[in-house]
């Protein structure tokens, strides 16, 4: 029988990055065998939206591997040196939005990209993020993770000049309805340039920051 994938062996070739793993929908048989791939290789890889049970698994297996269960993120070896220069800031409402913050950073890490996380900063209590916007002036990129009414990109977006990358989540009662209402906030943001990725993809978005630092390079 064929095996049920095909590595993408080139995509770094095409891309500039390597392919990556999307954990939720796969059994822990198939995510070994594909594991089992890349250690061939003396390869890593990234798996997202791992969920913490077959992570568990998984870490029976690969001993040397890394998982971040508030992310998601598994790794087949954890990143030793994450550099010491940060170009993107992860900026999350609050402390609900952890764990796709997270899934940026480690992303992000993965990539060889420094990034910094400015957890809690949302609108609720916008003298917070004021006391930042100094140290957010630094980075070269900024990603912002928001849940509830989503509002807190287009108040970044019109204090700070660098490219935003919106991140809804799936937080909030009722009519934030699992993050639809701060997607279509972020969407129709009056802010200007602003970048929208879908519903906690905090990897889409570490992904969209990597390709706008590659244009620099």
């Amino acid at each position: 029988m064929n095996k049920p994938f095909n590595i993408d062996k080139i995509r770094r070739q095409r891309l500039g990055f390597d392919e990556v793993i999307y954990g939720a929908s796969k059994s822990v048989p198939l995510l070994s065998e594909l594991l089992k791939e890349y250690t061939k290789n003396y390869e890593n890889v990234l798996v997202t939206k791992l969920q913490k049970k077959k992570a568990n698994a998984l870490l029976k297996e690969f001993k040397k591997a890394f998982y971040n269960v508030e992310s998601g993120i598994f790794m087949l070896t954890p990143i030793k040196v994450i550099s010491k220069t940060k170009k993107v800031g992860i900026i999350s409402a609050g402390s609900s939005d952890i764990g796709v913050a997270n899934e940026a950073y480690y992303t992000l890490a993965y990539m060889g990209v420094g990034s910094e996380i400015i957890h809690d900063v949302g609108v609720a209590g916008l003298h917070r993020l004021l006391d930042k916007l100094e140290d957010l002036r630094a980075f070269d990129v900024l990603i912002v993770v928001a849940g509830f009414e989503g509002a807190l990109p287009t108040v970044v977006g019109g204090l700070l000049p660098q490219p935003i990358i919106a991140v809804p989540t799936s937080v909030g009662y009722g009519t934030a309805k699992k993050g639809e209402t701060a997607l279509n906030a972020m969407l129709t943001s009056c802010a200007n340039g602003i970048s929208v990725v879908n519903i906690n993809n905090g990897y889409g978005a570490a992904m969209s920051a990597f390709r706008i630092l590659n244009l620099n390079k």
